[in-house]
């Protein structure tokens, strides 16, 4: 839901819900061609490198999903030697979830694994041209993409 009063255009709405299936099967597609594991997983540990370590309730809030779901991720990664706990500074009650030095290889091999199959994409798919319109693509969604503080 927008958070103003500014109507929208049918055409803006058209093109942003354009943007939205075409952003999330590009990322289905890449996901799935660089054989990378499940957004929740990637997600996470993806949050816990931009933000630090945090309690459950904090990633299942940022994830906004269900405490339980992401308890459940947690165990998981957690069984794969990617994230450990650890007891909070603040609060000894509160256990904090890390990347282990392996989550953080894995997280940076995806990452990897992914770039590289947008690579060769723009390499056989687009020609100069078109690799430059991208470019000016790329910083409009990171403008779309930023935080308005």
């Amino acid at each position: 839901m927008p958070k103003s009063d500014l109507t929208i255009s049918p055409q803006t709405a058209d093109l942003a819900e354009a943007l939205r299936k075409a952003v999330g099967g590009f990322v289905r597609a890449v996901r799935a061609s660089a054989e990378t594991p499940s957004s929740a997983h990637a997600e996470t540990l993806g949050l816990l490198d931009r933000h630090g370590p945090m309690n459950i309730s904090a990633l299942a809030d940022l994830r906004s999903v269900k405490h339980q779901s992401q308890r459940l991720v947690v165990a998981r990664l957690e069984a794969d030697g990617l994230v450990q706990r650890r007891t909070s500074a603040e609060d000894a009650r509160s256990q904090l979830i890390d990347l282990t030095e392996p989550g953080r290889r894995a997280l940076d091999e995806q990452r990897r694994r992914r770039a590289d199959v947008i690579a060769e994409r723009i390499e056989e798919r687009l020609s100069p041209k078109e690799r430059a319109r991208l470019g000016d693509a790329v910083r409009l969604i990171e403008r779309l993409a930023a935080r308005e503080d």
